[in-house]
């Protein structure tokens, strides 16, 4: 089974949801991890708010911020759009989903946001299934 990284800067909100909404829509085709070049001591309470209600998902009971370092070797790396540095790991294929920060925003920001990580969630794993990455 393939394992894809999902990579922010903080590991607090695009990332984690990412995370969060793989492992509710995909956990059957790839494993799913996050983490972050820095490292903040918790999930973003709107992004947790929102997961909540959109999906049932408590991302405070089911996850945490996490280093690069601390998640295993992976074969798909997913950046949320943040330009990360991230490093350089032979054969690992790497795709950025370019999407904003809604930190700061309103609920109908983070609300997108989820549901274009939703959607982009099942392409990728339509996408695996195919042989297509």
């Amino acid at each position: 089974m393939k394992k894809v990284a999902f990579l922010c800067v903080h590991n607090s909100c695009r990332s984690q949801m990412a995370e969060a909404l793989a492992k509710k829509e995909a956990s059957d085709v790839f494993e799913a991890y996050s983490a972050g070049t820095k490292l903040k001591d918790h999930i973003n309470p709107d992004a947790v708010k929102i997961m909540k209600k959109l999906y049932g998902i408590d991302m405070e009971q089911t996850q945490k911020p996490k280093l690069l370092g601390d998640i295993p070797n992976v074969d798909i790396i997913i950046t949320m759009g943040c330009n990360v540095e991230c490093p350089h790991i032979p054969g690992v294929y790497t795709e950025d989903w370019g999407l904003e920060d809604p930190t700061g925003k309103d609920v109908n920001a983070f609300q997108q946001t989820a549901t274009t990580i939703e959607e982009k969630v099942k392409d990728l794993k339509r996408r695996i299934q195919n042989g297509e990455r």
